[in-house]
């Protein structure tokens, strides 16, 4: 399937400079949404995951239908002041700007294989950053899966380590 043809392109978006990759077209296509997440299940599979982890909140509108589809469960990755428990950071930079995201503390159990989900691979930041808090808790990162990757902004040299799956790339 042409996941491209559900991309809408969005110039100078959320500022001057940034061509903006739209995926609510595709989401609202249940059909094509529904393609799309099924191979995020066969990968998720094929790597053996046995927890789905996906920054907010665009991976949480990818991980939790995975992991809904798998019977597994699903850790949210959080901005600041966003979960109630007991929480782990890490913060990182964006490509216009810096982040910190939470786990809520025994999210992940040692030795769990973890599968991010997220929807877009630009820089890498917010990936790298939920894959050093995954690994401070002891889980593997068993692979990452994103709907799209900015081949450009080079953030799958941070990801040389692991299993990547994208399934547009521009």
């Amino acid at each position: 399937m042409d996941y491209k043809k559900y991309i809408a392109d969005v110039k100078d978006f959320p500022k001057e400079g940034i061509l903006f990759r739209d995926i609510t077209p595709l989401m609202q296509d249940g059909k094509v949404f529904h393609d799309a997440t099924s191979k995020f299940v066969d990968f998720a599979k094929e790597i053996k995951a046995d927890v789905i982890a996906g920054p907010e909140s665009r991976g949480f509108i990818f991980g939790c239908p995975v992991a809904y589809e798998l019977g597994i469960g699903f850790v949210p990755v959080r901005k600041p002041g966003k979960l109630p428990r007991k929480t782990i950071s890490y913060k990182y930079d964006l490509e216009y700007g810096s982040n910190e995201l939470h786990m809520h503390a025994d999210s992940i159990k040692e030795g769990q294989r973890v599968l991010i989900v997220d929807d877009l691979l630009a820089t890498g930041g917010t990936v790298e950053a939920t894959i050093k808090l995954v690994e401070s808790m002891k889980g593997i990162v068993a692979g990452c899966a994103f709907l799209i990757e900015l081949e450009d902004l080079k953030g799958r040299e941070l990801l040389k380590n692991y299993n990547v799956l994208s399934l547009i790339k521009y």
